[in-house]
């Protein structure tokens, strides 16, 4: 049977019946040119035949690979796409901090070499950074071998117009950080295979390469803030010159983290070119002793638990032993204080006898509670364990009162200071940027009472001529805050040391209206300043830290919204330190 009959005999569709009549006709063709005797038209026709079915084997590869380019994108794209690749990471307000940008590499084939001496000149010339003798063993091989990675574009073409055989390029896309080393340690840095390696990288590394293909991830930091912030961060340490250095800007309501600047700091770009401690955050990853900034943890516990009020008085005539420790004030005051001078003279004899009454127990609790004693609560995988007393007696109430005995990092101390300020409620700390008017919920510290006694004794402390904060103020910005200086455990005298300190300033602005209204915290830290000039020979927090901060917040201010007023309900103290040696209280 002929396949010209398949169509009848089984009832076939339409086309099929086409094509039954069209290989009927060209069987009779084939008849017709052979009882005819002419071969000619027979092979004629053989051949548009073999064309024709050759045409429809090449249209059915087309419409086969047009169908996988096009109809199956959900399967191919997710096949073929860049596992490196990761979305942009941009601050607040949309400015670029990390993008993928396509580099080089560069490779070299030695057997296809014309000249090597020529060769190896001409890349030593090129690549200044890549050592001689890697380039020599390079062009020794035998093989084609990996010569330098993350060239740029201009880079690339430099090389190439070299004209030199042998050098072969590869694309491939690297996280480049415009910026350089502006916030390089709150945005960290990632590896060659695309994994975040510190900062925001390796914390929001799921986010991120969700985002790839031209997605963003927006960060708190207000890049305008971290100028202000590592600028005056950086005037400290040249005046100073510290062994380290630590800024901290944060929205006590929202726990956003605005500004955060490490000295020393690196270039993500080339994080291998700076000693490894370079790359440490200290503000998350190194604890200290606080100093006199805790006091103002246990006077606002002394409030809370109503064990004292503002008019309180303590007598600090003479030192004070507690548990194993005999105390002694910085600059003695020598007079029966109340609670907000016990503040402003730093007095630790005061705090320690407000320790006493507060106890061991209650004292850890809310230590507990505002996250003292765990890492601090935020996104960077960096946030270090404190350093916490083993046993809460009535030596380490005698200690931590005053911020010794118990080591926390900066972040910690931020976050603590926070539920001071914002109502009562610790707030975790973020990196993230959160919708306007977020405010997270947390855990109550401390009741909206103590809250609002403690922006007013704070702001006393640096509009009052007696506070040790007078350096911070900035005009019409009700800065309040609290001087910390902390003598170092010195392992080789087994003792604290008389010359080594972790001098800071805890500041906060505005402290006018009431805990519910924009509030923000500014921290500055200083490991081991060495006096100045300026200092008179001291190297406590009020006059290394507390200047600087000051300078910021007059800085940031406009930035973040905060209007000046300038009728006080208190004396504005000088926005400088006045000419003339420290007097009792200024610094601790």
């Amino acid at each position: 049977m002929s396949l010209a009959h398949l169509p009848q005999r089984f009832r076939l569709p339409l086309a099929w019946r086409w094509v039954g009549d069209w290989v009927w006709r060209l069987e009779h063709a084939f008849e017709r040119a052979r009882a005819a005797g002419r071969p000619q038209d027979d092979a004629r026709i053989r051949i548009f035949i073999v064309t024709v079915v050759f045409g429809l084997a090449f249209l059915v590869l087309v419409i086969g690979a047009a169908h996988s380019a096009m109809a199956g994108p959900g399967k191919r794209v997710g096949a073929l796409a860049n596992p490196e690749a990761r979305g942009d990471l941009v601050d607040r307000n949309g400015a670029l901090l990390a993008v993928d940008l396509l580099h080089w590499d560069l490779y070299v084939d030695p057997t296809v070499v014309w000249d090597t001496a020529a060769t190896r000149s001409a890349l030593v010339r090129a690549l200044p950074g890549i050592p001689a003798r890697r380039i020599d063993k390079v062009l020794a091989g035998d093989k084609q071998a990996f010569l330098a990675g993350g060239l740029t574009p201009a880079e690339k073409d430099a090389l190439h117009d070299l004209g030199l055989p042998g050098l072969v390029f590869a694309e491939k896309e690297r996280r480049s950080y415009p910026l350089g080393q502006s916030a390089a340690h709150l945005i960290g840095f990632s590896d060659t295979g695309g994994q975040g390696v510190a900062g925001a990288e390796r914390a929001l590394g799921e986010p991120l390469h969700a985002a790839a293909g031209g997605g963003q991830v927006p960060l708190a930091i207000d890049m305008r803030v971290q100028g202000v912030l590592e600028d005056e961060l950086g005037k400290a340490v040249a005046e100073f010159n510290p062994r380290g250095a630590v800024g901290i800007v944060t929205d006590v309501h929202s726990g956003e983290i605005l500004g955060l600047a490490n000295w020393p700091d690196f270039d993500p770009n080339r994080p291998g070119a700076s000693p490894p401690d370079y790359q440490k955050n200290l503000a998350a990853a190194a604890v200290y002793e606080m100093g006199s900034t805790f006091k103002a943890f246990t006077v606002a516990i002394g409030l809370d638990t109503g064990v004292a009020t503002p008019q309180s008085t303590f007598d600090a005539r003479t030192p004070f032993k507690l548990g194993y420790r005999t105390i002694h004030d910085y600059h003695a005051a020598k007079a029966i204080l109340t609670l907000v001078q016990v503040f402003q003279h730093s007095s630790n004899i005061g705090t320690a006898k407000l320790a006493e009454s507060i106890g061991p127990q209650r004292l850890e609790r809310y230590f507990s509670g505002m996250g003292l004693t765990k890492r601090a609560k935020v996104d960077l995988i960096e946030s270090a364990q404190p350093l916490t007393p083993k046993k809460w007696d009535d030596d380490a109430v005698a200690s931590t009162s005053f911020g010794h005995g118990m080591n926390v990092t900066p972040l910690a101390l931020t976050a603590a200071y926070g539920s001071l300020l914002n109502g009562g409620i610790a707030v975790p700390l973020t990196i993230k940027k959160l919708p306007p008017g977020a405010r997270p919920q947390g855990q109550r510290v401390f009741s909206e009472a103590t809250s609002a006694e403690m922006l007013k004794i704070m702001r006393a402390n640096v509009a009052d001529p007696i506070g040790s904060g007078g350096s911070a103020n900035a005009p019409g910005l009700s800065v309040g805050g609290k001087t910390g200086t902390g003598e170092k455990w010195d392992p080789e005298i087994r003792a604290y040391s008389k010359t080594k300190q972790v001098s800071s300033f805890a500041a906060t602005f505005p402290t006018e209206g009431t805990p519910a209204d924009k509030r923000y915290f500014v921290l500055i830290l200083l490991d081991e300043p060495h006096p100045s000039a300026r200092s008179y020979g001291y190297s406590t927090g009020g006059w290394v830290a507390a200047p600087a901060a000051g300078r910021v917040i007059n800085r940031i201010a406009p930035y973040l919204g905060v209007q000046r007023h300038y009728a006080p309900t208190v004396a504005e103290a000088p926005t400088v330190v006045a000419a003339g040696p420290p007097v009792a209280g200024d610094g601790m």
